[in-house]
């Protein structure tokens, strides 16, 4: 891995516009490999992404969904959080057994919301019925409007770190071990800004040019889509406190209104390993996301989004197919650092020098043109 200035990123477009020359992909062919159609409030320019060729057969068998895979998944993913919970009830009058389960419960918990990331590509299952349910419950227990998330997220896979088409995710990102912590034991922050969106929501109003950039005025059933949702979640979310509290069980909000926003410090982690001290405005994937080589456990916990490079060139590709794609293409990738603290190393190393140098972006170096 090499890290120099911006400007050195000149000797690379002459490079990655040649290999872009070879693999070309008319914009059918891009709507279903990402398995959706992206439609946006104005389509203001098309990005000529390269992607690392493959041939028809193999893409064909990797885009191929499996219900069983998608229930193990998905079901695993369920069950050790309900066991995690029932021993979090089991000890709720031991306080000082109860905040380490509620720890260990918050951190299997809060990856929920990487699994409707992955639903909402409707990708996990096979059939529609299933994608759509798990999907609508975990944005439920999770506190996420899918209807705001797709929106965005289509926004940042067609124009991923070029603003002002993405700003879903904006580089430079100052992560700071304030946050870290907060995010680690109980983020009050988070839980304020979420019911603060979800109530301006219900009401109708938007605020910010990302917001109604995506539901802009005219697009009436989208707002309404976007307001009838968060209403839902609200109504739920209280219904459930009440009910809750009526019946005397105190800690069953605990578990899941509030669940959100405890223990996510590995999915803190692990998210901002994605494009973090990368460059913005280039088109090619291998240049603005990360793929990161991790364990079984955390990489399961991930929906295996630590192939990020992986996913963003084809993202019709299910998350339990990502590893498959990933030995496919490795040849055409720049260095994957192993784990998360050779990831963070060159994370923080680079966070530094863009204290000093703000145009400074990391740039990995590309496997040549020849290699195989």
């Amino acid at each position: 891995m090499i890290t120099v200035r911006r400007p050195a990123y000149q000797r690379q477009a002459a490079y990655v516009l040649t290999i872009q020359a070879r693999s070309r992909l008319d914009k059918a062919n891009d709507n279903r490999l990402h398995g959706t159609n992206m439609t946006t409030a104005s389509s203001r320019r098309t990005i000529e992404w390269y992607r690392t060729p493959i041939g028809r057969e193999a893409l064909r068998a990797l885009n191929q969904r499996s219900d069983w895979k998608g229930l193990l998944q998905v079901g695993t993913h369920i069950i050790l959080i309900v066991l995690t919970g029932m021993a979090a009830w089991h000890v709720q009058d031991r306080l000082y057994l109860l905040l380490p389960m509620l720890f260990l419960y918050g951190t299997f918990y809060v990856f929920m919301l990487n699994g409707t990331h992955e639903l909402s590509h409707n990708s996990v299952f096979k059939t529609k019925f299933l994608n759509l349910f798990f999907l609508r419950l975990f944005c439920f227990f999770g506190w996420r409007n899918h209807v705001l998330f797709w929106e965005s997220h289509s926004e940042h896979h067609k124009y991923t770190l070029h603003q002002p088409d993405d700003l879903e995710v904006v580089l430079p990102k100052k992560l700071t071990l304030k946050e870290f912590l907060r995010i680690t034991f109980f983020d009050p922050l988070s839980l304020y800004q979420t019911l603060r969106k979800h109530l301006m929501h219900s009401v109708g109003r938007l605020e910010g040019e990302w917001e109604n950039h995506l539901f802009p005025p005219q697009e009436v059933e989208k707002r309404n889509q976007l307001r009838n949702t968060a209403r839902f979640l609200l109504v739920g979310h209280c219904a459930l406190i009440a009910v809750s509290f009526y019946s005397g069980l105190w800690l069953l909000p605990v578990l899941t209104t509030l669940a959100p926003f405890y223990g996510g410090w590995l999915r803190f982690l692990c998210n901002q390993t994605q494009h973090s001290g990368l460059q913005d405005d280039v088109a090619d994937f291998r240049l603005c996301t990360r793929t990161v080589i991790l364990g079984p456990l955390t990489r399961f916990l991930y929906y295996r989004m630590n192939y990020h490079i992986e996913h963003h060139m084809y993202a019709a590709v299910p998350c339990y197919n990502l590893a498959k794609l990933h030995e496919l293409i490795r040849h055409d990738l720049p260095h994957c650092p192993r784990g998360l603290i050779e990831t963070y190393t060159e994370i923080i190393a680079t966070a530094k020098r863009q204290r000093v140098e703000p145009d400074y972006a990391l740039i990995p170096e590309l496997p040549s043109a020849g290699a195989s």
